[in-house]
């Protein structure tokens, strides 16, 4: 078991690392372009998403119908390929919707192997380490890639490539797990009938609607920097502003260590406070007005959004690995989410169009994070894990 962790922590974290290089060399690519337009960067994480939302039915059952570490393997392949037609000079958008489609069905495969690998009592602990893994590597390619971008965009961009064929190489020492049995036949209709199954419970509809509001406000706070950035610090290269993102991946990799020892799996409701630290600090960056400022209060959003996160993701997966799945699971909470994060993304971009200044946004945002966790925390299930699942009321 350590040993699959562990070469599973290792992958996900070269992945991972080829998952946001790709990211700043992206928005290096467009800052240094004359012809690419503002928009083009919400455009490019749009993108992105799309596959999340469109491949939702069919990415679960595919990760439960194949050994997961099978799937971890194909779905490098088809980030690299995306990258590489980037280099070939593919329509960037086009070519980065590939790199979504990668992703999305790296997902399930990687959060539905954990169940399969590490008991219960340890799930949460074994997120923490991944979710760690995660931003640890978000912070290496947000840094690697934005300041390589600033020297040379296709170095940044072949430096994604080698991250990700070196992750679907030590793909190769994950021991194979039993496939639970996916069909891919009528995935659709299967897939609304897996997600009416998976949102019975108060708890389980609670967690993915907490899920889908922490990556909503990340991907627009990810996406927001690069417009405040010029504009209050004023940061005028790729290098800059991956160094705010990294204070913020920083809080995250602290927040999400700590979490096991605060919020334990059947201590769901706690979360909701960090959810409210993580809205009360959002709006407390928009007073921001020096670097050190920033990174500082972007740390304490990310430590905030940390607590908030991992127990959610350990909910998520524990719910679903008793009820539909594992891999089907996460397709449902990728596809909740990701819909979050292309409404939310898409209205910035509105907003953006529609000349409200970048601080007014984070304001916005913030303000929305309160008025979204008072609403669910008003319906939070009255009974944890480890009850009985039947009738699980609301209070």
């Amino acid at each position: 078991m350590q040993r699959s962790l562990a070469a599973l922590l290792v992958a996900q974290f070269l992945s991972a690392f080829g998952d946001n290089a790709i990211l700043f060399a992206a928005i290096g690519m467009v800052l240094h372009a004359e012809h690419l337009v503002e928009w083009y960067i919400p455009a490019l994480q749009s993108v992105f998403l799309v596959a999340y939302v469109v491949a939702a039915p069919w990415v679960g059952p595919f990760a439960d119908r194949l050994s997961k570490p099978r799937v971890l393997l194909i779905a490098n392949f088809i980030k690299a390929a995306g990258v590489g037609l980037i280099l070939a000079g593919v329509e960037p958008l086009l070519a980065y919707a590939l790199v979504g489609l990668g992703a999305a069905v790296y997902s399930p495969a990687k959060y539905g192997i954990l169940p399969e690998i590490v008991g219960g009592p340890q799930l949460v602990a074994a997120n923490a380490w991944i979710e760690s893994s995660t931003i640890g590597a978000i912070i290496l390619g947000t840094i690697v890639g934005g300041k390589l971008a600033d020297y040379s965009v296709s170095g940044a961009f072949w430096l994604v490539v080698a991250a990700y064929l070196a992750s679907l190489l030590l793909t190769l020492l994950i021991p194979a797990v039993a496939p639970r049995g996916g069909v891919l036949h009528g995935a659709v209709p299967q897939f609304s009938r897996t997600t009416r199954v998976f949102m019975h419970s108060g708890r389980a509809r609670f967690a993915m609607l907490g899920g889908s509001l922490f990556w909503g406000s990340a991907a627009v706070l990810r996406v927001l920097l690069v417009a405040w950035a010029p504009l209050v610090l004023a940061s005028r290269s790729a290098g800059d502003i991956s160094e705010l993102v990294l204070f913020l991946a920083v809080g995250v990799v602290i927040g999400s260590a700590v979490v096991p020892r605060l919020i334990p799996l059947d201590q769901l409701r706690r979360t909701r406070l960090a959810a409210y630290a993580m809205g009360i600090t959002i709006v407390l960056f928009s007073l921001v007005a020096t670097a050190p400022q920033a990174g500082a209060v972007l740390f304490l959003i990310g430590v905030a959004g940390g607590v908030f996160i991992v127990p959610i993701n350990a909910a998520l997966q524990h719910i679903g690995h008793d009820t539909v799945g594992s891999g089907q699971a996460v397709a449902v909470q990728n596809f909740f989410q990701n819909v979050a994060m292309l409404l939310t993304v898409g209205l910035y971009t509105l907003a953006t169009a529609a000349g409200v200044h970048p601080v007014t946004a984070v304001v916005a945002l913030g303000v929305a994070i309160l008025a979204a966790t008072l609403a669910l925390s008003r319906r939070l299930p009255a009974i944890e894990a480890g009850q009985s699942e039947k009738a699980k009321p609301f209070t």
